[in-house]
């Protein structure tokens, strides 16, 4: 019997060798990500063909050779096992990387490489790492967050200088954060919250240094603050707070960096508009800030300045940030959704909003999650 290792699992079946390839290449081989998006369509985002909302998880195209997604306020960008990368959604800016600034309702190849990476979007602008470690953005550039030292537009990909050292990216609303090899942590753009981190509120059109340390670890970001971790597992704040999203006990802007407590065991991070999401190393969820619209988890629409667990499980893996609802995947596979679901974001079939988590129909093969503005994107394999 045949038998082949496709991203670390191994298959067996009848086919031959040749034919298994084949499919792999095709993307028709079974247990490969597909590709799901649900909610807020106005542009297209959902990559559907059309601009109808939907609420539930829909698949995007036939194939399941999709590795990285992303989402901007309306527009969505993911990459495919091949390092090819594509965008869909709203255009107004360039956003899409296509040298025009024309509405695409379906996923549109950026360009002919595959050599892409890493990738995040802001508002209204989209950065992209290579696999030679090169940065690149594009799209709306009136805050100079696509760090070219201007306020330009770009609507096709521009390298962000020469380095071939840069490695995780994050974008806020017209802000850019990104981290190098050497573990410093460099931020660019819109800072009328402090949200670059610099000890000010003055716009940079061009990556600046956070500090001196070279222990930053991942990094994300909601739409005026900025999250991040180091390698040691402390878990760090920065930017706007009037909603407690800074994690401090208070509602007090803090333009330079400061610490969530004292605890080492911060795993994942995400922001959503004015809310914070975040795990621990030991499985459990944490959530603080805004929470009008029940996206903290809690049973309630009361916001939180401090981190506060939601429920009790030990079980929780991936998370993402929608403006004002938040998505997050279990350790089982499953996948669960609360806050605002007046565009069908939550993916429940329905536009009730939920400020408990509800999990996301039966599936239990969820890999990944990411949010836009008021849509939600997801890989989860087909069978």
């Amino acid at each position: 019997m045949a038998q082949i290792i496709v991203s670390g699992v191994r298959y067996s079946g009848v086919w031959s060798l040749q034919a298994q390839m084949q499919a792999v290449a095709a993307g028709t081989w079974p247990g490969l990500p597909a590709l799901y998006t649900w909610g807020n369509n106005s542009s297209g985002q959902l990559g559907q063909g059309d601009v109808v909302y939907r609420s539930s998880p829909t698949q995007v195209g036939n194939g399941n050779t999709w590795l990285n997604i992303a989402g901007g306020a309306y527009h969505t960008i993911a990459t495919k096992t091949d390092g090819t990368l594509w965008a869909w959604g709203n255009n107004t800016y360039g956003q899409l990387g296509q040298g025009d600034v024309v509405l695409c309702s379906s996923p549109v190849q950026v360009g002919a490489l595959t050599t892409w990476s890493n990738i995040a979007g802001g508002y209204y602008h989209t950065i992209a790492t290579k696999t030679n470690g090169t940065l690149w953005t594009w799209g709306y550039n009136g805050q100079s967050q696509l760090g070219q030292g201007d306020g330009v537009l770009r609507s096709s990909p521009v390298q962000v200088g020469a380095l071939t050292t840069w490695l995780n990216i994050a974008a806020g609303a017209y802000h850019t954060i990104a981290t190098k090899t050497d573990g410093t942590l460099w931020t660019w753009g819109y800072n009328n919250s402090g949200q670059l981190g610099l000890g000010d509120v003055v716009l940079r059109s061009s990556p600046v240094q956070v500090g001196a340390l070279t222990t930053w670890s991942k990094i994300a970001a909601g739409a005026y603050h900025t999250i991040a971790t180091k390698t040691d597992g402390t878990l760090w704040v920065w930017g706007r707070n009037q909603f407690g999203q800074l994690g401090q006990g208070d509602v007090v802007l803090c333009s330079s960096p400061v610490q969530v407590g004292a605890l080492t065991t911060w795993s994942n991070i995400a922001g959503g508009f004015n809310h914070t999401i975040a795990t621990k190393t030991n499985g459990t969820l944490w959530t603080w800030g805004y929470n009008g619209q029940g996206q903290l988890g809690q049973g309630d629409v009361v916001y939180r300045s401090s981190p506060v667990q939601v429920g009790a499980l030990t079980t929780w893996s991936n998370i993402a940030g929608g403006s004002f609802h938040t998505i997050a995947t279990k350790t089982d596979g499953t996948l669960w959704a609360w806050g605002n679901d007046n565009k069908g974001q939550l993916g429940l079939g329905d536009v009730i909003l939920r400020s408990s988590p509800v999990q996301v129909g039966t599936i239990a093969t969820w890999t990944k999650v990411a949010a836009s503005n008021s849509d939600s994107i997801a890989l989860g394999k087909t069978s």
